[in-house]
Parts: structure tokens; C-alpha cells; sequence
């Protein structure tokens, strides 16, 4: 098992190696500083210098202060003026060439501090000057000095060796990197950066796997194919050499790719779809290319390329397009026609937008396979559930298929956080198994959040929340298509809710009706009417509802041909489905204005259908929104014992 574990880390990409190349970096450009400036010294500086004739000038006009005979030059002290610049400079920065320059020296007279600005010229045969410098009355002397040979030869002979050894050093590191592939070589940006499981080490099979039969189905094939290849070559048949995983997030895409590689028993080279994008150009298609050949060295294997529209976007020609992108798309595209799938190499992707994939990535001989990971029904619902139940202890009594009834629409991993929320309660709760009401939380805190307990509402706002939620359930079960009353509470949640009505389908459905859409709507807009009969008022907290119903009254006329006016006309599409569900509007201004009174319309006919069945039931509305005023919780059972008229239960309120 250590083993195991061992194999599973993937190699360091050079973070040990990255302080020291830096170190090097900063020791290379302070040598480049220190050959500059001792190139300044040797040669002097281009600002200091001056032409022969300026310094017989400046001689003339008494800026001379002393004068240095050297051998090959005439060093010159300027007298110090208030309007130079140079002359702000701290002496120590004026003199630190010389300090340096003496270093070659054994100075054998004390040479004065120049006060002023020190300029030089190149020495030339001048009878004359020592006359004019007499005349002048300026101080000039030559220096005498001994040559030190040990300072000439570290200047001259061994710094030039220790520059030529550190380069060589550098230089034979680089290629290191670039030849040797480490995982911290400077080159090694082009490598596959994949996690590679070894045989069986996944651990996940199709056991772990539930809700997705039919894609489990799709996928059974190629593990066979993994396992007995010549059966399908004797025939004539050719694997597929990829399968796209299209889906919600959530619902079990990189759990599949997982549990073929486990079923199978191959190598599998898990990575995602950025793992490949740098901003260097071609980063991305030398990783491309090293992945395929670590995959065909290990072949049968299995590559799993998640979110794989990073790379995969459809290529265009407009301005944002990115070349880096294209180039790794381009690769990936070569790289999957020019390998045998004889061999076992079969590629998986998962994505949540296919709408966006290039459709050369699509076409048959790349991603043959389209397997859909939906959205489980409540068959899947259950059965995932129970995969997840096995991991925790639970009680006897709990009813799963309850649990998947008032959950439509929830993912795998919906599912599975709910199980892990209800042992957490049930611990909060010291229990030691799991129990329905644990579960029965554990679905509120995903749905709605966790109860908000430092939230007190007023006696006024508790009560006009009371009769919001009650004008829902009323709704609801006042009409024959809508879906029964599971709980209502009016305790503050976490995502903002002032309270909610739990409402669970009598039976799974996959399709809608007018008349259910309708009734829909009208359970949606009860809260705000249930407002209006009571108080007559209206509150804030009807916004979320209302989002709702004009989102429902939205889509009977643009998409599913529900009004008489536009009939079956589409005027709207749906952009990422998998994800928000956008709706783009494909019509002119005039037909969207036309389509906006329409929905306006349907929801006032509804709102009013709400008050007037408010109307006909606002006695029973007093009396259940007085008993959920007090209670503050009540069951479905509750409700409907309530509504039927019979004696409601009695209150077991803490004063």
C-alpha cells in the first residue's frame, strides 16, 4: 500500500532548483556591474573627459586648482563651483575609480583631497606647460609609486578566470536542463506535467459508480476492448480512440474516467485542460506531444484530459483568438490522428460546454463517442444515495427514496455532500447513527442554507412571513397538478430565505404541461398575494418568486410554443446548457417588446388566480399561518390535517 501511494506523487517540477538559479541570476548581473565599472576605472568615464585645448582654457580662466602628471594623462582638480552639479557629489563617490585605480599601487606620497570636480586629459608634448602652469600658480606634481604585481595579476588575470568558470558553470547547467528532461531543468516547461495511477490504483471502479447506467454501458465497451483487443481486431472492428464525457458539473464525468481506468487495469494519465496553456508560445504543443509518447511506452493506458475545453475551444479568426491555445489544439488534433489504437491508447474528455469545442476535436477518427452524464433521475438519485450511505452509519428507519423524492434536479455530488451534512448533524447531535431528520437538514442546508439563529425578526415581519409561506402551500394544494407539501418553516436561512415551503412530486416526471406550468406560476406568486388579502401590502420578499414565475412565463412563450399570439415560434436559444442556461434572445426589438407583454400577461392573470383562491380559503390561511406563527415548523402531515379541517395538533412551544 505504500508502494502504491509512492508512485501515485508526481516528480517536484523544480521548486528546490528555483532559489538557487535565481542566486546565480543576481551573482551573474553583479559581476556584469563590477566589469562595468571597473571598465570605468581603466578607461574613465566618457562625462570626465575633456579635450586638450578645454583644459588650456580652463586654465586661462582660473578653474585649475592642481594638476596630476600621470604617464599617459593629466588628472585635473577643477576649483569648486557652487553652479556645478559634480560638485554636490560626496567626495568619497568622486574618489571611489581612484581608490580602486590605487589598488594596482603602492601610493608613496599623500596625495591632497580634491574638493572640486576631477576631470582628465590624454598627456600631450607641451614645452610649454609647465610654465603656464607656474604662471597660473597651480599646484602640479607627478606621483611616485611602486608597482603591487599581485593586485595586477587578480585584476588582470583572475577575475577574467572566475567570470569565464561561473559562465561555464551557468551554461553547463542550462544544458543539463534542456538534454536531461529533470523535472527541474530549465527546459522542463515542455514536459507532460499528467498524474500518472499505475495499475489499479485508482480505486474506483464501476461499483463506486451509480446513477449513470447508461453511460457506464458506453463505457463497458472500451474496458473490454482493454482487456481483450484481439477479439475486436479478428473481426475487423477498430476501437474508438476517444470518448467525450459531456455533462453538469457534478454528476460523475472524471468518476467514470477513474472507474474504466480501475475496471480496466491500465495505466491512466489524469490531467486537466490548463494543465496545458503557459504563456510561453508552444509550451503547450511540446507537452502535447510528450504526454502521447509516455502514453504509446505505456500502452494499454488510458489518457483522461478533464475540462478539456481550455484547450479544445473552436478556433476563429478574430482578434482574441490565442495563439498558444490554437497551437496546443492544433497538436492535440495530430497527435490523435497519428497514433494506432490497436495499440490500447484511448482518450477520455470531460466537459461542460460542448457547444464551444472545435469541431474538428468532434469529428469521428478523434472523440468518436459522445457519452452523455446527465442530470440522475430518481431512480439514480436513490442508488447514489446508497453508494454514499455505505460509508457512514445509518439507521434502520431512514427512508432513501423519501430523500431522492424532494431532491429533483440534484447532482452526484449533491447527493453525496447531503450524506456528509446529515453525519455531521448527527454528531452535533450526539447520535450515533444517522437518522431521517438528519437527513431531512441536511437537504435544507443545501437547498436553502443553514438556519440563521442570530437573525430575530419582528413580530410584525415574523407574521407576514408566516402568511407568505402558508399563501405557497395553500396554493399548492389547492390545485390538482401541483406537488404536495413537504415542510414549511419561517426560520431565516443562511442564503438569504426568511422562510420556505418544502414541496416534493408525487412521482418523477420528465416533461411539463401548460396547465402544470400555469399552476406553477400561481403557487409562485401566492406569497406576494397572501400579502396583498391579509395586509395589503407588499414586501421585498417576494423577489426570488417573482424571478421565478417570469423565468417559467419567459419560456412557455419563447421556447416551448405555449402562447397564442407567437404560437410554436422559437424566439429564444439556450447558451451552456450544462451550466447557467442562458437564454439568447433571437428576435428583433420589436417581436422582444411584443414578448415581454405576452409574459406580463400570463403572470398578472396568474397573480390574480392566486388572490381569488386566497380569497375562497382565507380562513383556513389565518388559522394554519397563526399555528405556523407559533410553531414556526411545521410538517406536511400537519398542513394537510390543517387544511382538512381536523384538530390540529398540539403545541409544544418553549416559553
Amino acid at each position: 500500500m505504500d508502494e502504491n501511494k509512492k508512485d501515485n506523487k508526481t516528480p517536484p517540477t523544480g521548486g528546490g532548483r528555483f532559489p538557487n538559479g535565481m542566486m546565480m541570476l543576481v551573482i551573474a548581473a553583479s559581476m556584469f556591474m563590477l566589469l562595468h565599472m571597473l571598465s570605468g576605472v581603466i578607461f574613465g568615464n566618457e562625462s570626465d573627459r575633456v579635450r586638450y585645448d578645454e583644459f588650456l582654457e580652463m586654465l586661462r580662466e582660473g578653474q585649475v586648482e592642481r594638476v596630476v602628471v600621470q604617464p599617459d594623462r593629466l588628472v585635473i582638480s577643477l576649483i569648486p563651483d557652487e553652479n556645478d552639479e559634480m560638485a554636490e557629489v560626496p567626495p568619497t563617490w568622486r574618489t571611489f575609480a581612484d581608490m580602486i585605480a590605487s589598488a594596482t599601487t603602492l601610493r608613496n606620497v599623500d596625495e591632497p583631497e580634491p574638493q572640486g570636480r576631477v576631470v582628465y586629459t590624454g598627456r600631450v608634448p607641451d614645452p610649454e606647460l609647465r610654465a603656464l602652469l607656474d604662471m597660473y600658480g597651480v599646484e602640479y606634481y607627478a606621483p611616485i609609486s611602486t608597482t603591487n604585481w599581485w593586485s595586477i595579476i587578480f585584476f588582470q588575470v583572475g577575475v577574467p578566470i572566475l567570470i569565464i568558470l561561473f559562465m561555464f558553470m551557468l551554461l553547463r547547467r542550462m544544458m543539463s536542463g534542456i538534454m536531461g528532461g529533470g523535472r527541474g531543468g530549465f527546459m522542463s516547461i515542455g514536459q507532460s506535467n499528467a498524474k500518472v495511477y499505475m495499475e489499479k490504483k485508482t480505486g474506483v471502479t464501476f461499483e463506486d459508480v451509480a446513477g449513470q447506467e447508461e453511460a457506464k454501458e458506453s463505457l463497458t465497451e472500451i474496458v473490454d476492448f482493454l482487456h481483450n483487443p484481439d477479439k475486436y481486431t479478428e473481426i475487423g472492428a477498430t476501437q474508438p480512440k476517444g470518448a467525450l464525457l459531456v455533462g453538469p458539473p457534478g454528476t460523475g464525468k472524471t468518476l467514470l474516467a477513474k472507474a474504466v481506468a480501475g475496471e480496466a487495469g491500465v495505466v491512466f494519465f489524469s490531467l486537466s485542460g490548463s494543465d496545458f496553456v503557459e504563456m510561453f508560445v508552444g509550451v503547450g504543443a511540446s507537452r502535447v506531444r510528450d504526454l502521447f509518447k509516455q502514453a504509446s511506452q505505456q500502452s494499454p493506458c488510458i489518457i483522461f484530459i478533464d475540462e478539456i475545453d481550455a484547450i479544445g475551444k473552436s478556433r476563429d479568426n478574430q482578434m482574441n483568438s490565442n495563439d498558444e491555445r490554437e497551437q496546443t489544439l492544433n497538436q492535440l488534433l495530430a497527435e490523435m490522428d497519428g497514433f494506432d489504437s490497436s495499440k490500447g491508447v484511448v482518450i477520455l474528455g470531460a466537459t461542460n460546454r460542448p457547444e464551444i469545442l472545435d469541431k474538428a476535436l468532434l469529428r469521428p477518427g478523434r472523440f468518436d463517442r459522445r457519452i452523455n452524464v446527465e442530470l440522475p433521475d430518481l431512480k439514480g438519485r436513490v442508488d447514489i444515495l446508497k453508494v454514499h450511505a455505505k460509508k457512514v452509519k445509518m439507521c434502520e428507519s431512514v427512508d432513501l427514496r423519501r430523500i431522492a423524492m424532494i431532491t429533483p434536479g440534484a447532482a452526484g455530488a449533491d447527493l453525496s455532500n447531503m450524506i456528509n451534512e446529515a453525519a455531521l448533524h448527527a454528531v452535533r447531535m450526539n447520535r450515533k447513527e444517522v437518522q431521517q431528520e438528519d437527513l431531512l437538514e441536511a437537504v435544507e442546508v443545501v437547498i436553502a442554507g443553514k438556519e440563521k439563529k442570530d437573525r430575530i425578526m419582528s413580530e410584525k415581519e415574523k407574521r407576514i412571513v408566516a402568511y407568505h409561506e402558508v399563501g405557497h402551500a395553500l396554493a399548492r394544494v389547492a390545485q390538482s397538478n401541483s406537488k404536495p407539501v413537504e415542510k414549511i418553516t419561517i426560520i431565516p436561512r443562511t442564503k438569504g430565505s426568511l422562510g420556505y415551503v418544502l414541496a416534493a412530486p408525487e412521482e418523477e416526471k420528465f416533461m411539463h404541461s401548460k396547465d402544470e406550468m400555469l399552476e406553477d406560476i400561481v403557487a409562485a406568486l401566492a406569497g406576494r398575494a397572501a400579502e396583498e388579502v391579509k395586509f395589503n401590502t407588499k414586501t421585498t420578499g417576494a423577489s426570488n418568486d417573482i424571478e421565478k414565475a417570469t423565468s417559467m412565463a419567459r419560456s412557455m412563450v419563447s421556447m416551448y410554443g405555449m402562447s397564442e399570439k407567437f404560437g410554436m415560434m422559437g424566439l429564444e436559444s439556450i447558451q451552456n446548457r450544462y451550466l447557467d442556461g442562458r437564454a439568447v434572445l433571437q428576435v428583433s426589438d420589436q417581436t422582444g417588446a411584443e414578448l415581454d407583454q405576452e409574459v406580463r400577461n400570463i403572470i398578472e392573470d396568474c397573480y390574480q388566480k392566486a388572490v381569488e383562491l386566497l380569497k375562497q380559503n382565507e380562513e383556513k390561511m389565518n388559522e394554519i399561518a397563526e399555528f405556523l406563527f407559533n410553531k414556526e415548523t411545521i410538517t406536511g402531515e400537519e398542513f394537510m390535517e390543517l387544511y382538512r379541517g381536523e384538530s390540529p395538533p398540539t403545541l409544544d412551544i418553549t416559553v
